[in-house]
This record gives C-alpha cells, sequence and structure tokens, in this order.
C-alpha cells in the first residue's frame, strides 16, 4: 500500500512537498513587502514629526536649511516636502546635537527579551524596541538567536532562503571563527540599526556546544566576548534568545547585561514566569561558580503582554503583577492588538506603518511608544552620564 495513503503516515515526499509549499507562501509575502517598500520608499517623517524627533523647532530647521547648514528638503511635484527619511532626522540631530548617546564611559546595554514560555511575545518586542531606538536615534544592534528566525523574518528576510548559516552566529558559537562577530553583522533598512539574522541551521549549535561545553565550560562565554566587542560600535544590544533552555539560552543569559521579561496576565504564564525566575537564579548562581567571568545585570525587568482591556481576569492578574513586582515591572502594559498580526503577515512591524491609519492603529502604536518609553528610562538609568539629564527631565 502507498504510505501517502496510509492514515498517521507522513512520507518524506510530503515532509517536502510541505516545506516548498511554505517556502513559496513566505517567498510571496516577501515579495509584497518588497513591493510595498520600493513603492513607499524608507519610511518619512512629517517636518512636524521630525522637529519632535529631532528636539527643535520646525523653524530652527527650516531657518538652518535656509542657511544651508542642512540640505534642501525634497519636493513632490506640487512643491510640498515629501518628508524626511530616518537618515535625514538624524544628520538634523548630528547639526543640532541632540543626537542621544551614550558617553564613552558608559556601558553598551546588552538586553535579553527573554522567557522560557513560547507565544508571550518575545521576538515582536525585540524588533520593535530595535526600531523604537533607532528611530530615537540610538545606535542599535539587533541580534537573532533563535533558529525559528522570527525576528529575521520581521526585518524582511526568508531566514531560510535569504540567509546562510555561515552568516548566522553559528561559526562563531562553535569556534569554527575566532575574528568576531563582525561578518554576521548586516544593515537594515533602518538608519543606525544592524541586524545579525538567524535561520534554522542555527539550532545545529545546540548539540555542537552541548559536546563542547562537557569539557570546556568557558564555551558558554564565547557569545558574552563577541557581543562585547561588537557592542562598542552600539550604543543598544537587542537579543532575541530561542524559548527555552539549552545552550544557546544560557549563552545569553552570560552575555546579556540587562533582561526584560515578557508575561502575560494569566495565571498559567504567570505561573511560567515565576518558573523561569527561580531557573535564573539557579543558572546564574550556577555560570558565576563554573565560569571566570561573573553574570551581572543592570536590571531584570518583566512586560506585562498581550494585555486586553475590560477582561477582568487580565485587570485582577496585571494588578496582582504590579503590586508584586512593584520597581521591577515596566509601567505600561502592551496591550493585545489585531495590528502586530497584521504587521507581521506583511512582513513588517507596527512601527512601519504609514499614513491612513485607522483609530486601532493609531491606538496600539500610541500604546507601544509608552511602552519602549519606559524600557528607554530603564537603559538610560544604567549610562551615569544620563542620570542628571533624566532628572532634568522630571524622571526619577
Amino acid at each position: 500500500m502507498d504510505q501517502q495513503n496510509t492514515p498517521g503516515v507522513a512520507t518524506l515526499d510530503t515532509i517536502s512537498r510541505l516545506v516548498n509549499t511554505a517556502d513559496g507562501i513566505i517567498g510571496s509575502m516577501r515579495d509584497v513587502a518588497d513591493d510595498r517598500v520600493a513603492e513607499t520608499g524608507p519610511r518619512r517623517y512629517r517636518l512636524t514629526e521630525a522637529a519632535q524627533l529631532v528636539g527643535r523647532s520646525v523653524d530652527a530647521i527650516r531657518r538652518a536649511e535656509a542657511a544651508g547648514d542642512l540640505p534642501k528638503p525634497e519636493l513632490r511635484a506640487s512643491g510640498q516636502r515629501a518628508g524626511y527619511t530616518l537618515h535625514e532626522v538624524n544628520r538634523m540631530r548630528e547639526h543640532f546635537g541632540t543626537r542621544p548617546s551614550r558617553a564613552p564611559e558608559d556601558p553598551p546595554v546588552i538586553l535579553a527579551v527573554q522567557n522560557f514560555k513560547g507565544g508571550v511575545g518575545k521576538s515582536t518586542i525585540s524588533a520593535h524596541a530595535a526600531q523604537y531606538f533607532a528611530e530615537r536615534g540610538y545606535r542599535v544592534l539587533i541580534v537573532d538567536t533563535d533558529s525559528q528566525a522570527s525576528t529575521t523574518t520581521l526585518f524582511g528576510f526568508n531566514p531560510d532562503v535569504d540567509i546562510e548559516t555561515d552568516t548566522t552566529l553559528l561559526p562563531y558559537l562553535i569556534a569554527d571563527r575566532s575574528d568576531g562577530i563582525g561578518y554576521a553583522v548586516r544593515p537594515t533598512r533602518w538608519d543606525g540599526l544592524d541586524l545579525i539574522p538567524a535561520n534554522l541551521g542555527l539550532y545545529s549549535a545546540e548539540y555542537i556546544l552541548s559536546q563542547q561545553v562537557k569539557g570546556d565550560v568557558s564555551r558558554l562565554s564565547r557569545l558574552k566576548a563577541g557581543l562585547m566587542e561588537a557592542a562598542a560600535s552600539y550604543d543598544v544590544v537587542i537579543i532575541d534568545p530561542p524559548p527555552a533552555l539549552g545552550m544557546i539560552s544560557l549563552s545569553v543569559l552570560q552575555a546579556a547585561t540587562a533582561i526584560l521579561i515578557p508575561t502575560p496576565p494569566s495565571s498559567i504564564d504567570f505561573a511560567s514566569t515565576a518558573a523561569y525566575l527561580a531557573m535564573l537564579e539557579e543558572v546564574v548562581e550556577a555560570l558565576n561558580t563554573q565560569t571566570a567571568n561573573p553574570v551581572e545585570y543592570s536590571f531584570v525587568t518583566l512586560l506585562a503582554t498581550k494585555v486586553v482591556e475590560q477582561k477582568g481576569a487580565h485587570e485582577v492578574m496585571r494588578d496582582v503583577m504590579g503590586r508584586a513586582f512593584s520597581g521591577s515591572i515596566l509601567p505600561t502594559a502592551l496591550l493585545d492588538s489585531a495590528e502586530f498580526d497584521t504587521a507581521s503577515v506583511e512582513m513588517r512591524t507596527v512601527f512601519e506603518a504609514t499614513g491612513g491609519q485607522s483609530r486601532t492603529a493609531r491606538r496600539c502604536r500610541n500604546n507601544l511608544l509608552a511602552v519602549m518609553h519606559d524600557l528607554e528610562v530603564k537603559v538610560r538609568q544604567t549610562w551615569p552620564s544620563h542620570r542628571s539629564k533624566l532628572r532634568q527631565e522630571g524622571i526619577a
């Protein structure tokens, strides 16, 4: 009997067809996303938006352009301004001296967005956080260490078609390369935001590292060494780790200098987060006794995610989390929104949406901006050079 027609039996040919079909769908999605970018170009900011981002008045920008200190704005056929790209906004920041950054003596923040339960919004938060910081003018590196490569996909790549495994972290993690991780860094469409991508091949690092670590636990420090070297060129490094405890996740815990833990407000998810925190304590203690480099985090904070307003159970759990964790949870919760799903289907993020936004889209974006502002404050609090600035801004 033909196995293909036998219930419960999936032949290799069947699986191969499913793989090819899935790749075709992803390719079509990417083509649509590429067409959209080709039609609209990079996101452009209106003069008022640019002025707000730069921290100067509209008149100040106009005067600088008129004086030749800034390039003349690009105009549409109608004679109206075409808007400014993020690169042009950053050029304004450089001119006015308002581009934010850490001082040379401030440590770069290497932030892991981590929880060992899937479906909590880890990759979504990582990608949006990276774009938020880039839009604010920070130099950002986002590192995808999850072989599912969701973050890589959100940046417009088909991981298993566009990304070669030797351009992921795999060669560095398993010590096939000793020249740092710079070979894996690539620019994105966002000015000042670089990406280290992932694909399915990265998963083999789990098996190889598990064998290597048996004889040399210092192998878990390779990612830390590589990221610390690369971080010298950035203000913020954001890591999207795998949603499970393995060799890569252990390497991420060793490399990170701060941790953000996304947690939906349900009893099951909360219990999972409690187990994660207990595991984190044990792992950090073990790493500190077995490796030469101690693990130290400038902050470990939770973020309530996928919160549905007016849902009683969510409100109760959110209140419990807020009171229990107090200063160790971001003040603003990330609300559940269909906008995230809509954006991901189009291989983009909420921040990449332009023009004609609905009320729902604006609400999602405003909530997201508030959440990321809370995170930005946590990051800036780790930089001695920013603490006085935060006090001047009325932020403790």
